[in-house]
């Protein structure tokens, strides 16, 4: 079944109050649209209400590039409203980060190439030059960057005139061997989606599966987050993990870490591009 283009998703959260879920569709209902998808979450602690809801808009009333404007002076002002929205019609465009372990980017590359998601990818840019003949094979341009103390600014100002350039609007760093300078991230604030084991903070380190191994560990995990500058502690999107015994090696343990970690992070750059991510804090709010 062809996915309707012609609609709207709208992400917000605001404080909770008696009426404000009326207050929305209604302002989706009264100009003609037609819910799709309604999905409501309210965080009793804080007393905060998160909402997802996708609406068609073969008959609505506010031309698109009203939308926002009518919903920020109708709503959002009145009820402290964060919101975004989304035209469905807008393929997201994605850049891939990656140096020189093949797994996570094979494991993205092959959905898009299956067509199972709604997005472009236009490059890959790494430190190495290992994975140019993978992106040459799904004709995508590779940007060969290395980085060193001495050049990461510049080359990190190439970085997102290159994003920019191309009007990326998220990066997946599948396994990029790179720490994020402040200044790029704050460009792409919940944007930039990072995957690494799960043995963080107990096993850092060069060799997390060697320390792990040797100390009997028998659970092994993936996390999936977006980057922060607190590095490796920015909201988790995804997380699974798998069970392991002292009859497993240590290349056993890196085997099943690596497809935890391809399958963690793809799951987690669908749901960014399906639009289902609330980031509220240092957390999130994944709709289903």
């Amino acid at each position: 079944m062809e996915q309707n283009e012609n609609t709207a998703v709208l992400l917000m959260y605001c404080p909770d109050r008696p009426g404000i879920l009326a207050v929305v569709t209604e302002f989706i209902n009264q100009h003609k649209g037609n819910i799709l998808y309604l999905d409501q979450y309210v965080n009793r602690e804080e007393k905060v209400f998160f909402m997802r809801v996708e609406w068609d808009l073969m008959e609505f009333q506010i031309p698109k590039d009203k939308i926002e404007e009518y919903f920020n002076t109708l709503i959002a002002t009145r009820f402290q409203v964060n919101f975004k929205l989304y035209f469905a019609e807008t393929i997201p465009r994605m850049a891939i980060f990656v140096s020189k372990m093949p797994h996570c980017l094979y494991d993205l590359l092959a959905r898009y190439a299956a067509g199972e998601w709604r997005v472009e990818i236009p490059l890959i840019i790494s430190n190495h030059q290992d994975m140019e003949s993978v992106a040459h094979r799904f004709g995508i341009e590779y940007h060969y960057m290395p980085i060193t103390k001495e050049n990461k600014v510049e080359q990190e100002a190439l970085q997102l005139k290159l994003l920019q350039k191309h009007k990326i609007t998220f990066c997946v760093l599948a396994r990029y061997m790179q720490v994020l300078s402040p200044d790029f991230i704050l460009h792409y604030p919940n944007r930039i989606i990072n995957i690494h084991h799960s043995f963080l903070p107990a096993f850092a380190g060069a060799k997390p599966y060697h320390a792990a191994h040797e100390r009997g560990v028998k659970i092994i995990g993936a996390t999936s987050h977006y980057v922060t500058e607190d590095l490796d502690a920015g909201p988790i999107i995804e997380q699974d993990v798998t069970h392991i015994s002292h009859k497993d090696t240590v290349d056993e343990l890196i085997r099943k870490g690596r497809d935890l970690e391809k399958i963690v992070l793809s799951h987690a750059v669908e749901k960014h591009i399906e639009r289902k991510i609330l980031a509220y804090k240092n957390r999130t709010v994944v709709f289903q």
